[in-house]
């Protein structure tokens, strides 16, 4: 019964949200089956589970003395940033296999890493940093151990990026006249336009 009314509820909020959003009857519809079936598997997984993952007081474990945060899991992967080396780095442990994963020329000492996102398959993480009071957005690949820096010339404030499963599309927020807009580049730094809500 208690499940019954909480997808209840969830349609209704699901049909508030798809009428602010300009949805048409149909969108709505699809919002609330969405969000009932998702909490409908949830329930079916049973209660929440702490995993066991390694502590290591040399930092070559997902935990360390040191702070790790800003944790993003996709797949088998868990990307973070840790100051374990007496600096703010960015850091892949595979859940797998349970051991981190080197990631040579993405750290450097005059950089401020921050919120980093992986791609599904692992090849691509993206993360914001700091250089000289710049914040920009970067690529990096894990196959040709390059970083790229996707927001070097549009000369506003960025933050928050993420990417998608498939690594080919990263958004992130960017200062535009004062207020916060969502932009989206592909690998190469590349401008793509936003896709519309059908109405």
């Amino acid at each position: 019964m208690r499940h019954q009314s909480l997808h209840l509820l969830l349609n209704l909020r699901a049909w508030s949200w798809g009428l602010s959003l300009g949805l048409d009857r149909r969108w709505r519809g699809v919002l609330g089956l969405g969000l009932s079936l998702g909490l409908g598997l949830g329930g079916c997984a049973g209660t929440a589970k702490l995993l066991d993952f390694p502590f290591d007081t040399g930092g070559r474990s997902l935990n360390s003395p040191g702070a790790e945060i800003q944790p993003r899991l996709v797949d088998r992967y868990l990307v973070f940033v840790s100051d374990r080396r007496g600096s703010q780095d960015i850091f892949l442990f595979d859940a797998t296999a349970r051991q981190l994963i080197d990631l040579p020329g993405l750290n450097s000492l005059d950089t401020l890493a921050s919120h980093p996102a992986i791609s599904e398959n692992g090849n691509y993480i993206v993360y914001q940093a700091t250089r000289q009071g710049k914040s920009s957005i970067y690529l990096y690949d894990r196959q040709l151990f390059q970083v790229r820096n996707l927001t070097e010339n549009l000369g506003v404030h960025v933050r928050h990026p993420t990417i998608s499963a498939n690594g080919e599309v990263i958004a992130f927020e960017a200062a535009i006249n004062g207020a916060w807009h969502i932009s989206l580049v592909d690998r190469s730094g590349k401008s793509l336009d936003l896709p519309t809500l059908p109405r």
